[in-house]
């Protein structure tokens, strides 16, 4: 088996690549997202169904930055997770198999 840092070097692990959970409950909430979305656009006037559907591009491209902030935050936490216990010399690492 080969080790994280291989898997990363060669590109077999991609950072920016995550598995998301495909639970019963979260398609539930995608469906009735979707439904709600329907239910509105079937509503609107041409006009306001085309600024509804531009809205929804910006709610889109706000959870896409959010979600690289908190990437982001997660990456430099665990940097610094790892800066902790390197540092820390009063007692070195063991190894025991």
């Amino acid at each position: 088996m080969k080790s994280i840092l291989e898997k990363l070097y060669f590109g077999r692990i991609a950072p920016w690549e995550r598995r998301t959970n495909r639970s019963e409950e979260r398609r539930e909430l995608g469906r009735k997202i979707e439904d709600e979305k329907r239910y509105f656009i079937q509503k609107m006037s041409l006009d306001d169904c085309q600024r509804f559907q531009a809205l929804d591009g910006l709610y889109s491209q706000a959870n896409e930055f959010e979600q690289i902030d908190a990437f982001s935050s997660g990456f430099k936490l665990g940097i610094m997770l790892m800066c902790a216990v390197f540092m820390d010399d009063d007692e070195p690492p063991r190894c025991e198999k």
